[in-house]
């Protein structure tokens, strides 16, 4: 046998020997691992019945890595832990402190079995210390991957909430838009209101800019185009509330203002909608009541 094959049936040898050692002191390991975890705060907000569940499923698929030299097993509990929500109502500091707790209390426990010959510890910790890393990637990239999931469906729904398509009453909508205006959010717009006008029937769209500080060229592109694709639906679009900054701007950069129709406040902008759609508006006491012509 040569010398290759040799150090590769040495390395096979120990690392069968930490399973071993890593299973026979199994429940010691893990006590001193909660008990350790527990002592640093990384446990708040979970019972004892979780916390003894998690730890020994945690404790155990490490084991199981090393034993194969594999990933799977921790890259599919990492997966389970985020499609139950535990990663997301865990902080990074519970998460990624929790397991450098227990690469801390393996690694304490292997100088306690070799500490009397340092040339095997130092081979053992050559075999684990490479594992505990990359399962501690492994997990550390889960819960980014869930934090990022988290952000993308906040933002989806920051989006949804701060551009809502209503409906004042039988054929019209008005869509007032706050904040600024980037590609995927003005995107998001289009479609959202192509969609309200198809549900709802609607032949008058009233965009109020009113709380939109800037406009730059592509989006006031974006907005032409919107304002076409609405029309080809049947739409009218009256676009209300063009700040005097955004109205230079708009001059400015060359818009086509032939293919908007503007009015001053989002109040005018309803009233010519519903000069369009037939309605009249009479004052009753407070009340304002619209009604069909004729």
């Amino acid at each position: 046998m040569d010398k290759g094959r040799r150090g590769k049936g040495n390395t096979e040898g120990l690392r069968q020997e930490l399973v071993t050692h890593f299973r026979g002191e199994r429940n010691s390991l893990r006590r001193e691992w909660v008990h350790q975890m527990t002592a640093k705060r990384l446990l708040e907000g979970m019972t004892p019945q979780e916390t003894e569940a998690e730890a020994a499923t945690i404790y155990d698929t490490c084991v199981e890595c090393l034993e194969t030299a594999h990933y799977d097993s921790a890259e599919a509990y990492a997966k389970k832990m985020a499609e139950r929500g535990v990663l997301r109502g865990m902080t990074s500091e519970q998460i990624l402190g929790g397991m450098l707790t227990l690469r801390d209390v393996y690694g304490r426990s292997l100088f306690g079995k070799y500490h009397t010959d340092m040339a095997r510890l130092a081979a053992a910790l050559d075999v684990y210390e490479p594992v505990a890393n990359n399962i501690l990637a492994v997990v550390a990239m889960a819960f980014i991957r869930e934090r990022e999931n988290v952000v993308r469906q906040q933002q989806e729904a920051i989006r949804e909430l701060s551009t809502p398509v209503l409906q004042v009453r039988e054929g019209l909508l008005i869509l007032p838009i706050i904040g600024l205006i980037d590609s995927l959010r003005a995107k998001q717009l289009t479609e959202q209101l192509l969609h309200a006008i198809r549900t709802n029937r609607a032949k008058a769209v009233v965009i109020d800019i009113t709380g939109v500080p800037a406009v730059d060229s592509k989006i006031a592109n974006h907005l032409l185009q919107t304002v076409d694709a609405a029309r080809l639906m049947g739409a009218r679009v009256i676009v209300t509330g063009l700040s005097p900054d955004v109205a230079q701007a708009l001059v400015y950069i060359g818009v086509d203002l032939t293919r908007l129709k503007t009015v001053g406040d989002l109040q005018g902008g309803i009233e010519e909608a519903d000069k369009f759609l037939g309605y009249k508006v009479d004052m009753v006491g407070s009340t304002i009541a619209a009604a069909m012509k004729g």
